[in-house]
């Protein structure tokens, strides 16, 4: 059984990556950010919480990061801050959080001798599509200060491969979603609303489109990369090699809610006009060429999941809809 650590567990995708960790056999460390009530986020709420050793810290501690890496095989780094309107107003704990704690964990990994660092991305970083399908050779364009705070921390781990090699791949999500996503995610957002008996929806530009992935096919995606030796010193995009737009997207969560709510743009959620990624879709032909992988779920199916989870009472019971998540 390999020992795993999986920063950010508490959070969406970290959560749901976790349970297919412990499913596949491995044993898992799970770092979820201290807080006084002892709270573990969404590890709270997985199954396999009772196998799974739960460890509460900040990667913008070193020292810290030093003691949670050793005797680790593997090390999955998904923490990071991520809502992108509020790093408008906090781009510094943005820098500190996302690119010096992957310095930390790069630098924990290193010294632990680590056999693996699978160090998570977005595709924020290639802001609005220069050409489509975006591969991994895109321009990066730092439209936000979130996305510029993952090119440096993306930047960062590289450069661990290159000047000490470090066995680490830069895994880059396209937009995932799924059950547990913050509401502040577009898919959430309409959902939760709707789900709370809302007639009428405020939110942002409509126009743009986006390369959907739900968080099952984006794990085993993290998962293939890391059983993978051809993928290290690599950049891999995990997408699933489409785009559809926002308003076509919320049309499709409409139909499968029967739902006849009225969806309003509101300026105060409009992103600044140069910050606005207009255009993603992922090219996903490296990801299947050195793993295989593809996606699983399609849009719909994915979507019809996302709305079964997010109308049960309890799960519902989570979010406050009717606040503006940034």
């Amino acid at each position: 059984m390999k020992q795993v650590l999986v920063t950010g567990a508490d959070g969406f995708i970290g959560s749901h990556l976790v349970e297919l960790l412990v499913e596949r056999g491995y044993r898992v460390r799970a770092l979820a950010q201290y807080n006084s009530f002892n709270y573990w986020g969404w590890l709270e709420d997985i199954a396999c919480a009772d196998a799974v050793e739960i460890v509460c810290g900040d990667v913008r501690d070193p020292h810290f990061c030093k003691q949670i890496t050793k005797d680790m095989d593997l090390v999955f780094h998904l923490a990071a801050l991520i809502a992108i309107p509020f790093s408008y107003q906090a781009p510094d704990s943005y820098l500190d959080t996302n690119a010096k704690g992957t310095l930390n964990i790069c630098q924990a990994a290193l010294e632990n001798q680590v056999g693996r660092v699978i160090h998570t991305s977005t595709s924020e970083v290639y802001g609005t599509a220069r050409y489509v399908p975006i591969d991994e050779a895109h321009p990066l364009q730092p439209q936000s200060p979130y996305s510029a705070s993952k090119i440096a921390a993306d930047a960062m781990a590289m450069s661990f491969y290159n000047s000490f090699q470090l066995p680490l791949t830069i895994a880059r999500p396209f937009n995932t979603y799924g059950p547990r996503q913050s509401a502040r995610a577009v898919i959430p957002n309409i959902i939760s609303q709707i789900a709370a008996g809302a007639s009428a929806i405020k939110l942002g530009d409509l126009t743009p489109t986006r390369d959907f992935n739900y968080v099952s096919d984006t794990c085993r995606g993290f998962l293939s990369l890391a059983e993978c030796d051809a993928s290290i010193g690599e950049t891999v995009n995990i997408a699933s090699n489409s785009e559809i737009s926002v308003a076509d997207t919320l049309d499709l969560i409409r139909d499968i809610m029967g739902s006849k709510v009225e969806f309003i743009t509101e300026d105060a959620r409009l992103r600044p006009g140069k910050s606005e990624v207009f255009r993603l879709w992922g090219d996903n032909r490296k990801m299947l060429a050195l793993t295989g992988h593809t996606s699983q779920i399609d849009l719909r199916q994915g979507l019809e999941r996302t709305v079964h989870w997010f109308t049960q009472p309890a799960n519902l019971a989570k979010y406050k809809s009717n606040i503006y998540n940034k």
